[in-house]
């Protein structure tokens, strides 16, 4: 089981002791890296300075980083994995954690060495942009995520208005969450907001739906892949609208339809954590990231 900790200056043994693990077991550098030097004190401090993620796999820390807030950029710092769980999903946990656990920062910023470029390639799977080199480091960022508490399905169809305020064709919105976390209902107030025609409807039993515009706008194109085997059967739908005029919308889309796009806004529906659930209320948080040069540019914000 895997799950990630919030934590402060209280762990600074744990992070530290997965820190020198982690960056221990890498290849030698010259010069070495910043984090071989690292006490409980100096890791201490960085905790008090803006706290730090540990993920747990089977109740045994198995990563951790630092989160270092600088005006509006946050860093991630002294990213490290164990060796024994490399390559089996615990750093992308991580860096979901922490871009989430950074929401609001304007962008999110990473520093890896020049000399280890799967380090890099890693990061740009995540989303992340190469801006700069200063030997021996690579920068790479990508835009903040931005949290949002939605009470019930209005506040969701509002929020999906919202959103659509700051699309245009060419987008790709990859949308995930758990049966029932209201991706349908956000999705509905996309099609609101681009004034699409027709009623946006679970795409389930058809795998996708095309939406053309009242108002000489973008089409939606609205696509469950749910069931798809791989991102290259939607050559196989006979779409009515080309991807590069419409907005396009995949719901359980994440690590499916990033290949539609070298840009993509990434939306999470998450249950709201200690809100209470009534009749009436089902409170969610839904976090909204873009991913790319188009959103880097623009921000999470359009």
């Amino acid at each position: 089981m895997t799950s990630v900790r919030r934590v402060g200056p209280e762990a600074a043994d744990e992070v530290l002791a997965v820190v020198r693990e982690a960056f221990g077991s890498r290849p030698q550098l010259d010069p070495p890296a910043d984090a071989l030097s690292d006490t409980p004190d100096s890791i201490a401090a960085a905790l008090a300075h803006g706290g730090g993620l540990i993920v747990e796999v089977d109740g045994h820390a198995a990563g951790a980083l630092l989160l270092d807030p600088q005006g509006d950029t946050t860093f991630l710092r002294r990213v490290g994995v164990l060796h024994e769980h490399r390559h089996s999903g615990v750093a992308s946990t991580l860096v979901r954690a922490a871009l989430e656990a950074a929401a609001g920062a304007g962008r999110v910023v990473v520093l890896a060495r020049e000399e280890l470029p799967a380090t890099v390639e890693f990061w740009v799977h995540q989303g992340f942009t190469e801006v700069a080199r200063d030997a021996p480091y690579v920068r790479l960022e990508r835009a903040g995520v931005l949290a949002y508490d939605v009470p019930d399905a209005e506040a969701m169809r509002d929020l999906g208005r919202d959103l659509a305020t700051r699309l245009r064709a060419g987008d790709l919105v990859v949308l995930t969450g758990g049966l029932g976390a209201g991706k349908t209902t956000l999705s509905q107030g996309i099609g609101a907001g681009l004034r699409v025609r027709g009623d946006i409807t679970s795409p389930t039993f058809v795998i996708a739906r095309v939406h053309p515009s009242l108002v000489d706008g973008p089409s939606l194109v609205h696509v469950d892949a749910y069931r798809l085997g791989g991102i290259d059967e939607l050559d196989d739908l006979d779409l009515e609208a080309s991807l590069e005029d419409a907005v396009t919308l995949v719901e359980w889309g994440a690590g499916l339809a990033e290949g539609l796009a070298q840009s993509r806004l990434e939306v999470r529906i998450a249950r709201a954590e200690g809100a209470e659930t009534t009749e009436h209320l089902d409170p969610r948080r839904v976090y909204v990231g873009g991913v790319g040069a188009r959103w880097l540019t623009a921000g999470s914000d359009g």
